[in-house]
């Protein structure tokens, strides 16, 4: 059936190793800053027990995810599956938590890639490097999805070889007296309070329902695309962590931008050839997932426009089917929230968004399930209701934990801001449609 003209449509093109590309470039560069953090809070011992707990996590969340990607295929993800299944708030608070997790997310990633460049050369300053990153690969977004996702399929490459590299260099270093040393007593209140930088790990591999519209044969697709990049990313973050915690001195690790590099020069030596070659090809990890995370925004801005939650011009089209004014617009957010300058808060900002879409994604599963049997679903989720039940108690577990951990201003705006959006759209006088093609 034809789009009609208020429901601009994208360009289907990407392929199975895209797709890939997007899952695991879009996370990657969890691997290589941000997870740190959690052994301020909790230590290795009990960062890897946050770590183990928020996998499965993840595991259980994208069996079920993938069931509404194949089924629903747009290019809003949870804001359309949430729009379907519980109405217009439903989709306005999916859409709005999913948002907050891509605009917020590109910040923290950006300010690393300028921390990145510092560490390298002195005199390159932080936050206009940041910046112009913005700049650069919002640009690059401009020139179609095809060339988008070409572009992250080789950065994603040499991000993961990257990091194959980092593990082989650190491995025969690893001592289990290292990873146990200085120990820190595992208590539930410090597994707890590691849990946002565990999700930091994984966290936007979901991201791949944004460009579901514009993957070729996407109930084939996305479910290959999706499992090949979770165990990926499995892999590559337990590596990491484990082998950087029993190779170094953790304490030293857990409040920077960039702990790899340093990892490396406090193993072999700040002067070492590999610490120089694996610090100057370090940004290609936080390059792969900055420019995931802007494709991610750029069409959550797009589904919402499109859905009526958003202005209009937010969902037009270039010459290149691309969103041209999402891209400007969540990029313009980005560079203000790069100027708060506080990494952390960011990153605690987008898993919270992350989670509450986690919610609302896994309550439409259940939703769907039961008010449209007869739907297409070219995937079910293995083990329903029980490996969704999982995922959703575990997702609980997780928002309150950020809220009582974290409760501050970031908190109360984000909570703030959802609740005007919702009372916004209860006393409209006619709701948004969906505005989708069938």
């Amino acid at each position: 059936m034809a789009k009609p003209a208020t429901s601009p449509g994208l360009k289907q093109a990407l392929s199975p190793l895209h797709l890939w590309a997007i899952a695991v470039g879009l996370v990657i560069s969890g691997e290589y800053f941000g997870w740190n953090y959690g052994w301020a809070a909790a230590g290795p011992v009990g960062f890897l027990v946050a770590t183990l707990v928020v996998t499965v996590l993840y595991v259980t969340f994208i069996f079920s995810f993938t069931e509404l990607t194949t089924a629903i295929p747009q290019a809003g993800g949870p804001f359309a599956y949430s729009l379907r299944a519980l109405g217009p708030v439903g989709g306005l608070v999916a859409g709005y938590a999913t948002l907050v997790e891509f605009l917020f997310a590109p910040p923290a990633i950006a300010f690393a890639l300028g921390s990145y460049g510092h560490f390298l050369w002195p005199a390159v300053p932080v936050l206009p490097t940041a910046l112009g990153c913005y700049v650069v690969f919002t640009f690059i977004n401009l020139l179609g999805i095809k060339e988008s996702a070409t572009f992250s399929l080789v950065v994603t490459l040499l991000a993961v070889a990257e990091l194959l590299l980092f593990m082989g260099l650190l491995a025969p270093h690893f001592e289990v007296a290292k990873f146990l040393a200085h120990p820190v007593p595992v208590r539930a209140a410090g597994v707890l309070a590691a849990l946002p930088f565990a999700i930091w790990f994984y966290l936007a591999i979901e991201g791949v329902a944004m460009v579901a519209e514009e993957v070729e044969n996407p109930r084939r697709t996305i479910p290959r695309g999706y499992g090949y990049g979770l165990l990926t990313l499995v892999l590559l973050a337990l590596g990491v962590m484990v082998l950087t915690g029993g190779a170094t001195d953790w304490r030293r690790l857990s409040h920077l931008d960039y702990p790899l590099p340093e990892a490396l020069s406090l193993v072999l030596g700040q002067h070492s050839p590999w610490t120089k070659f694996f610090a100057s090809i370090g940004l290609f990890g936080l390059v792969a997932s900055f420019h995931g995370t802007i494709i991610g925004y750029s069409r959550q801005i797009f589904a919402l426009a499109r859905g009526g939650f958003l202005p209009g011009f937010l969902a037009r089209l270039n010459g290149r089917q691309t969103p041209h004014w999402a891209l400007v617009a969540g990029g313009a957010v980005g560079c203000l929230a790069l100027c708060t300058g506080t990494t952390d808060q960011v990153i605690i900002l987008s898993v919270l968004g992350a989670v509450v879409m986690y919610l609302m994604s896994l309550l439409s599963l259940f939703v769907l399930r039961r008010r449209e049997p007869e739907l297409v679903r070219p995937f079910a989720v293995p083990g329903y209701p029980y490996v969704p039940l999982v995922a959703l108690g575990l997702a609980l577990v997780c928002l309150g934990t950020i809220v009582y951990y974290n409760l501050g201003l970031s908190i109360v705006f984000f909570a703030g801001l959802l609740g005007l959006l919702v009372l916004y759209t209860l006393l409209k006088p006619k709701a948004p449609t969906q505005g989708q093609a069938a």
